[in-house]
């Protein structure tokens, strides 16, 4: 790709970008969200059509005006969030619009047979007559790249491929994507996770503000020059250095039982004002659905919630609404965002009744109090009312805590709060929570991502099926001692550790 130029409303998304990758390479591309790295992505898969510039696969110029067309050329993408009908079978996802068939009757054979053989040849055990909606995440990714494969594609786009994944599974991942390397399939693997890149590429190209900034040999650069080149300033420390003023308890949640999928039961747990309390534990292990019982979104048997000492009924996300909580959730997408809507609307929307008065809204208060959040959290936007869904995933991450934020929370819970976000967002994010620490607010904070939890944590709660099986003051503990208690076990007598009391 050469001198590709694209703008959106006025706004120039990219300037003069080049980008290359060659036969069997994993080349990274990094970029702060909003650099342009999904817009160039989507210009090489037809998906938009670039204002300039020339695209050329193995030296020949050719002209990618549409989805189909770089499928013909063997090209395919990946995006972050998945694109599978989940009521369909697996064969049936991988050869969806194009089935295979027989006298003009669908070969539902000849199809399982072929979509058999793909998984084979990448190395995924899949039942192919197994219905998406049924697979884990992990697995519901290999399908995209056995449907992605399927148009015999030669250059494959990943987009934070591994943002959903466990640390096992993101192995599993790079092993498939190592098969793709020895059939010559040269892959764009696009990622926030600066540690993965060392791990499957050997280039990576910054972007930064549209422009092209440079592309390096990984083997010949530092983590720290990467972040370097896409923030544009050294960062001197991932996490800031903060000592916090911790204060009484101001959530308090004793005897919770809940009969879902794990049963959960959770004795007591606390936060403080002021505190930031990490949760953490493997994927699946209850985090979330212990926080979706406390703020009221999922149902319970039983449970007692003290707000500042005094007990309080919540039994609905709008009841915690009104006690000073806010739910930062983890799929923005599905149940953070209205998409379709725009920037102002969303982040006003948990807001409303503060900016209504006589049952109608007031949309200038609106407008400022967005741009004033806009501002705050460094949204990049062509304005407040761009819509959504046209904004990239960091983009929207901002925009979700903006909604909670502007309501004034007491209590705020965090679910992934800097999952798809690049490195300079997350240290602002890391940043504004120590500000809100120093207001009193408490956070209990949901993450994968273990050396965030260590990083910005006062105190970790290690969840293991449903039950708190753990809980350390993170300067006395390391990864090591996170994982035993998240595997079920004591780290010094092997032994699963007695619950919390």
């Amino acid at each position: 790709m050469e001198g590709i130029c694209k703008a959106f409303s006025g706004v120039q998304a990219l300037d003069n970008v080049s980008f290359s990758v060659n036969k069997g390479e994993v080349h990274g591309l990094v970029g702060e969200n909003g650099a342009g790295k999904s817009t160039l992505m989507k210009i090489m898969t037809g998906v938009y059509k670039a204002d300039a510039g020339e695209i050329f696969i193995e030296g020949t110029k050719v002209n990618i005006n549409s989805v189909s067309k770089a499928h013909e050329l063997g090209i395919s993408i990946i995006f972050q969030e998945m694109t599978l009908c989940r009521h369909m079978t697996v064969a049936d996802n991988i050869f969806i619009g194009r089935p295979h068939r027989k006298a003009g009757f669908i070969n539902d054979n000849a199809m399982h047979k072929a979509a058999a053989q793909i998984l084979q040849d990448l190395g995924i055990d899949i039942n192919t007559r197994t219905i998406v909606a049924n697979l884990s995440v992990a697995k519901q990714q290999m399908v995209e790249i056995a449907k992605a494969i399927s148009y015999n594609s030669r250059i494959l786009v990943l987009d934070e491929p591994s943002a959903t994944l466990t640390e096992r599974e993101i192995q599993q991942l790079f092993e498939i994507i190592r098969n793709l390397q020895k059939k010559g399939v040269g892959m764009v693997y696009i990622s926030h996770r600066m540690e993965e890149l060392n791990q499957i590429c050997e280039r990576a190209t910054v972007l930064r503000d549209g422009q092209y900034i440079g592309t390096r040999n990984l083997q010949e650069i530092t983590m720290d020059e990467l972040v370097n080149m896409i923030v544009g300033r050294p960062l001197e420390d991932k996490y800031p250095k903060y000592e916090r003023k911790i204060g009484d308890i101001a959530l308090e949640v004793n005897a919770l039982k809940a009969h879902n999928r794990l049963a959960l039961d959770i004795d007591h747990l606390h936060v403080r004002k002021g505190e930031i309390l990490g949760i953490s534990g493997l994927v699946g292990a209850g985090r979330t659905e212990i926080m979706r019982c406390v703020f009221g979104a999922d149902k319970v048997q039983h449970k007692e919630i003290k707000i500042n000492g005094a007990r309080v009924k919540i039994e609905s996300p709008i009841d915690a609404i009104r006690h000073g909580m806010a739910y930062a959730t983890e799929d923005r997408k599905f149940d953070g965002l209205a998409l379709d809507l725009d920037v102002s609307y969303n982040i006003n929307m948990a807001h409303l009744r503060a900016l209504s008065r006589f049952g109608f809204i007031n949309d200038k208060a609106g407008a400022k109090n967005a741009e004033t959040y806009r501002e705050l959290m460094r949204t990049k936007t062509p304005s407040i009312h761009q819509q959504m869904k046209k904004l990239s995933g960091g983009n929207q991450q901002k925009v979700v805590l903006s909604k909670w934020l502007c309501n004034d929370a007491q209590i705020l819970i965090v679910d992934e709060p800097t999952r798809g976000i690049d490195v300079g967002a997350k240290f602002e994010i890391y940043q504004l929570f120590n500000r809100l620490s120093d207001q009193g607010v408490s956070i209990i904070m949901i993450s994968s991502e273990l050396p965030e939890i260590l990083g910005m944590s006062d105190r970790v709660l290690v969840i293991h099926q449903g039950s708190i099986n753990g809980e350390l003051a993170t300067k006395q503990t390391n990864q090591e001692e996170l994982l035993y208690l998240a595997a079920g076990y004591n780290k010094l007598e092997g032994k699963p550790a007695p619950k919390v009391s």
